[in-house]
């Protein structure tokens, strides 16, 4: 069911686009998209917040339904991995799940990660995946390049889901954007000499956040996933050349 629901947020809705994003090759065995930004920030800062993404990765693209329960070790070998928090009301000894979106297979801190994996839906199918993240330094900032190139066998229509999967990094890269570009909290004034800082009244204890959604906590959501799952899938996979009808 966690693949209908990703495969639904997958085909489903508009969403902001970065400066570039484009399916830049395809072909009855594979696909490539390629997603650009630019953000007034180092290549290093660049780095720090595009190897944490748990801090700006969309929900509606993950298992769990939380992009907080996202991690990436930015080391050979490292896992960009997903926690499966233990569903509402099972046993407190019951161990977390999760998956392993992606592993880290070349790494150059503050200029290039690459990284192999099937994404989300793509991982059902006898696909390989190799997403290369580069950062290069600009006169502003620092110019961010995704190429995800995906080959192989899968039952879905090519002409389809690379531009799903395009609509999907693009949207990733831009709240990377987003996340990088957002002004840092203020920082309280210091009191002027001489003078007492008036009382505050006290404030009432905020309340607890909710726990991260289970997967498949949100039927609702779910159920919306589903249909457009479906909906979606009514011409996928695509028919074989020369296949012969079920008897």
């Amino acid at each position: 069911m966690r693949n209908k629901v990703l495969v639904g947020a997958l085909l489903a809705g508009a969403i902001t686009m970065p400066a570039s994003a484009e399916v830049t090759a395809q072909s009855d065995v594979g696909f490539v998209v390629r997603e650009v930004a630019d953000v007034s920030a180092t290549p290093a800062e660049t780095w720090r917040a595009m190897t944490a993404p748990g801090a700006w990765w969309s929900s509606a693209h993950t298992f769990s339904g939380s992009g907080t329960n996202l991690s990436l070790s930015p080391t050979v070998g490292g896992c960009f991995c997903e926690r499966f928090p233990p569903p509402k009301g099972t046993p407190a000894t019951q161990p977390a799940g999760g998956v392993q979106h992606m592993r880290v297979i070349y790494v150059e801190p503050n200029r290039v990660l690459r990284l192999s994996g099937a994404l989300g839906p793509l991982q059902s199918e006898a696909l390989t995946g190799t997403l290369t993240m580069a950062l290069r330094a600009t006169d502003t900032g620092t110019h961010i390049t995704w190429e995800y190139v995906v080959g192989g066998y899968m039952r879905y229509k090519v002409d389809q889901i690379a531009p799903a999967v395009d609509r999907m990094l693009a949207e990733q890269i831009s709240l990377l954007a987003a996340h990088i570009a957002k002004p840092a909290a203020p920082v309280p004034a210091a009191p002027k000499p001489g003078k007492a800082t008036p009382a505050q009244p006290a404030k009432a204890p905020s309340p607890a956040a909710p726990p991260a959604t289970a997967p498949g906590g949100d039927e609702a959501a779910n159920d919306a996933a589903r249909a457009a799952f479906d909906a979606a899938l009514k011409k996928a996979p695509a028919k074989r050349p020369g296949a012969q009808p079920r008897r």
